[in-house]
Parts: structure tokens; C-alpha cells; sequence
């Protein structure tokens, strides 16, 4: 009787959390093809704009109302000089609708990565001492919940359009879009945080180092913070088009950037000016449509990083 020889045990090859986090981001097709949007909306952002005015020769805020208006001032259409028409005041709305992109990425990461870095000190000292600190720093953040964010944001943003704020020291213009959306924004950054900390501060890891004696601010840096990286990346890929949605917001209502920043708020803003909309149908479609791209990518994008990051998902 012949023996049947015996077959090697199967090889297992360990993989990294890195490894294992790009095969599950890769899966997601649709989280692949918002973050494809977003690397076109960055590019655009930072050397497309400039470089499509300078080949089409129309810079930014140059006007062309003798040949793009009519006899009525509305706008023309789509031309070979002008590929998304012109706007009410003969601008070309392609350049401007480029450069609306640098506005709203700007005042998106900048007012993003402000109410991250305030919610998450909130967060943790909060979640990790609990007691009065918790009590304190959650009712400040139910009180910024509970305000009605956008009224408050236009007033603010309105009254510091003039002369600025606080004597002189706010001054008008980006930095006080980005303030203002910082404000309103951090509260839900800060309770996600405070969530995580509370799961994260019972660990056994935390424990033991306790008693070995780490202090807090040890055990805050190295064991409590890097078990938050994934979801506050997660939770900030989510904020960021909020963020873009509120300059957005800002803008069409008439107290965002300066009339002469382009953006796509102000741009929408511009189009519902004397019902030029109605006619000129390409002043609403093409920032719209850029809006509503980087927007979506941003929400895609995040769900593919919750998906990746989540161990419990079966892929």
C-alpha cells in the first residue's frame, strides 16, 4: 500500500494594519473615485486655475461686457472664447468657477482642521476626567449646539464686513468665514471624541500603564490619542463638505468672501441677481455641479475610510 504523502501546511503571510487598510480601501470603488475628484479639485485649486486664465487669456476678474452682454445686459452663452459662458458682468465663468474651487478648499480644510484641533482637547479632557470637567465642557458644547447656527453666522459675518470686529482686530475678508464655521463646527468634533475617550480610557492598556505610573498627560498622548486617529479622520472627511456647504451658504446670502474673490456660493449668489437665472441657466449648472462633485467626493471618500478602518467589516 502506497503512503500518501502528507501536504505542507498552508503558508500564512502576515500583513501590516497599513496593508490591510488599503485592501479595504482599494474595494471601494466609489471611495476611489471621490478620492480621484478631490486630487482633481486640489489640482485645480492650486495650478489648474491659474494656468486655464492664463491660456484663455482672461484673468479672474476681468470683465468682457461689450462682446459677452447683449443689448439687454444679459449674459451669452456658451461660446468658443467663453466654454461656460459669461457671467452678469462679462466675466468668464469657467475661470471663475475654477477659482471658486481654491475659496471653498481653503475655508474647508482651514475651518476644518481649526474646530478638530479645538474639539478633540474638549473631547479628551472631557471624556478622560470626567466629573465637573466633563459637566462644564459638555454643557458649553450643548449651548453652541442649540444656537441657530446660521443666523448667528451671518450676523456675525456681516458685521465684521465693514470695519471688522473686537476694534480692529478681527478683520474682514476669509479669516472671518473660517472663524465663524471653526465656532459652530468644533461641538460635534468634541462630543465624537468625548465618546471614544470614555470606551478608550477602560482599556486594560490604559489601566496598566496607570499603574505603572504614567500621568495622565502620558497616558493621554500615548495610549488615549492614537486609538482616536481613525475615527477623527474619518469624522473629519464627513465635516469638511459641511464646511464647504457653510461658506457655500455664507456666500449666496451675500456676507461670505468679497465680491471680487470668486466662489461658488458667491457665484450662485450672483445668478439669482435680477433673475438672470432664468435665462442664463449656465450661471447656476456649472458651480452647482462643482459644488455638488466635491461635496459628494468628500462624503465618499469617508465612507470608505469608516469601511476600511472598521475591523468588525467582512470584506
Amino acid at each position: 500500500m502506497t503512503a500518501v504523502p502528507a501536504q505542507a501546511p498552508a503558508a500564512y503571510v502576515s500583513r501590516s494594519a497599513r496593508q490591510l487598510f488599503w485592501e479595504r480601501f482599494r474595494e471601494d470603488k466609489a471611495a476611489l473615485l471621490g478620492l480621484a475628484v478631490l486630487g482633481l479639485m486640489v489640482v485645480i485649486a492650486t495650478v489648474g486655475a491659474p494656468l486655464v486664465a492664463k491660456i484663455v487669456g482672461h484673468p479672474v476678474g476681468t470683465a468682457y461686457p461689450a462682446t459677452e452682454l447683449d443689448e439687454f445686459g444679459i449674459p451669452r452663452g456658451i461660446t468658443g472664447k467663453f466654454w461656460f459662458g459669461a457671467d452678469a458682468h462679462g466675466r468668464d465663468l469657467l475661470v471663475r468657477t475654477l477659482y471658486g474651487a481654491r475659496t471653498s478648499l481653503i475655508v474647508g480644510l482651514a475651518a476644518t482642521g481649526i474646530a478638530v484641533t479645538i474639539g478633540m482637547i474638549v473631547g479628551l479632557l472631557a471624556g478622560f476626567y470626567g466629573g465637573w470637567v466633563d459637566t462644564g465642557l459638555s454643557r458649553i458644547g450643548d449651548v453652541m449646539l442649540s444656537l441657530p447656527q446660521l443666523l448667528i453666522a451671518v450676523g456675525i459675518v456681516a458685521s465684521c464686513s465693514l470695519q471688522g470686529c473686537i476694534g480692529g482686530i478681527i478683520q474682514p475678508g476669509m479669516r472671518v468665514v473660517i472663524g465663524v464655521i471653526a465656532l459652530f463646527t468644533w461641538p460635534y468634533i468634541a462630543r465624537v471624541v468625548r465618546s471614544f475617550t470614555l470606551a478608550v480610557k477602560e482599556r486594560e492598556f490604559v489601566e496598566a500603564s496607570r499603574s505603572l505610573g504614567a500621568t495622565d498627560r502620558r497616558i493621554i498622548i500615548s495610549e488615549v490619542m492614537p486609538n482616536l486617529i481613525g475615527p477623527i479622520i474619518v469624522f473629519t472627511t464627513l465635516v469638511i463638505p459641511q464646511n464647504i456647504l457653510f461658506e457655500a451658504s455664507l456666500s449666496y446670502l451675500g456676507v461670505g468672501e468679497s465680491p471680487s474673490v470668486a466662489s461658488w456660493g458667491g457665484l450662485l449668489n450672483d445668478a439669482t441677481q435680477n433673475g438672470n437665472y432664468q435665462t442664463a441657466w449656465w450661471l447656476m449648472v456649472f458651480p452647482g455641479l462643482f459644488l455638488v462633485m466635491t461635496t459628494l467626493a468628500f462624503n465618499l471618500v469617508g465612507d470608505g475610510l469608516r469601511d476600511a478602518l472598521d475591523v468588525r467589516t467582512d470584506h
